[in-house]
């Protein structure tokens, strides 16, 4: 017998799976399969601004739409898939790319998490080392220290 957590899984893949293919309106696609292959790829990588960790092929935004119709658009008028991608970007920015392009003004997107990762190793690193070095009260005590605390554990026997 098939375990219930098995099932439920399965039932949960399907599910999800199934969304993504419904995002896509059947008047959306594209006669030609090809073409519709390619716009399928290209709208993998383009972000929906309205859901925004969502690519456009799989929001049921109405924006994700009519951007899945632009996408379509450009291909049946002869674009070449970069020339579809950097019309969206001209028109949107580079914020509609999923994955940002590698350029100067994105160098931060790219470069942050590892200035943010190097900045906690090295605090990480200090910390450790902090608590390493003795503290300044576990130095040996003066001799005026030594001979103050005499005078007092004297006086409290007495």
């Amino acid at each position: 017998m098939v375990p219930m957590r098995l099932v439920l899984l399965t039932l949960a893949w399907l599910a999800g799976s199934m969304a993504s293919a419904l995002s896509v309106q059947p008047d959306e696609v594209l006669s030609d399969p090809k073409m519709e292959g390619r716009a399928r790829a290209l709208s993998h990588e383009l972000r929906c601004m309205v859901c925004q960790n969502q690519s456009i092929d799989d929001s049921d935004a109405p924006l994700a739409r009519d951007l899945r119709i632009l996408v379509r658009e450009r291909l049946r008028a002869g674009d070449s898939d970069s020339q579809v991608i950097d019309f969206l970007v001209a028109r949107y920015g580079e914020f509609v790319l999923l994955r940002p392009r590698f350029l100067w003004h994105t160098a931060l997107l790219w470069f942050a998490p590892l200035v943010i990762l190097g900045a906690g190793a090295v605090a990480l690193l200090l910390a450790i080392r902090r608590r390493r070095t003795p503290a300044e009260s576990a130095r040996p005590l003066s001799a005026g220290e030594q001979a103050r605390l005499s005078e007092l554990t004297k006086s409290d026997g007495g």
